[in-house]
């Protein structure tokens, strides 16, 4: 192997380090300013229950929605979903350590039903934003 060739790839070695860790930097500290970072729009609701929130956004006839646990940093079983009237969900669930989604779908003028979860707690809100 070349000269050429080694520094080649000790530059994408280190290209590789780097972008990982100003992601790790990056990663959201607080819950709150992460749901507000990755949905587009202003914020329509804040729909409370017993171990988190779901953070529901809406812009141009797209809705966004972030499930935020209410204790960050522990991973746990999370979820969150988006279903315009006439769709099927969208879906994000996993195990988190902060927030599930965000997940947007095209509601137009429909209603919309949203759920999250995070560990046992749980909330579903029925057909809103009609």
């Amino acid at each position: 192997m070349d000269s050429g060739a080694i520094r080649r790839r000790l530059a994408l070695g280190l290209a590789v380090l780097t972008a990982s860790g100003l992601l790790a930097v990056a990663a959201p500290g607080d819950a709150q300013a992460a749901a507000s970072a990755h949905c587009p729009g202003r914020k329509v609701r804040t729909l409370p229950f017993s171990t988190g929130t779901v953070l529901v956004y809406k812009r141009g006839g797209y809705v966004c929605a972030v499930t935020l646990t209410k204790k960050p940093g522990v991973k746990r079983k999370m979820s969150v979903s988006v279903q315009a009237r006439g769709n099927r969900p969208v879906v994000d669930e996993g195990r988190y350590s902060y927030h599930a989604g965000p997940v947007m779908v095209h509601a137009g003028r429909r209603c919309v039903w949203l759920k999250g979860r995070v560990g046992r707690g749980s909330f579903s809100s029925g057909w809103i934003l009609c």
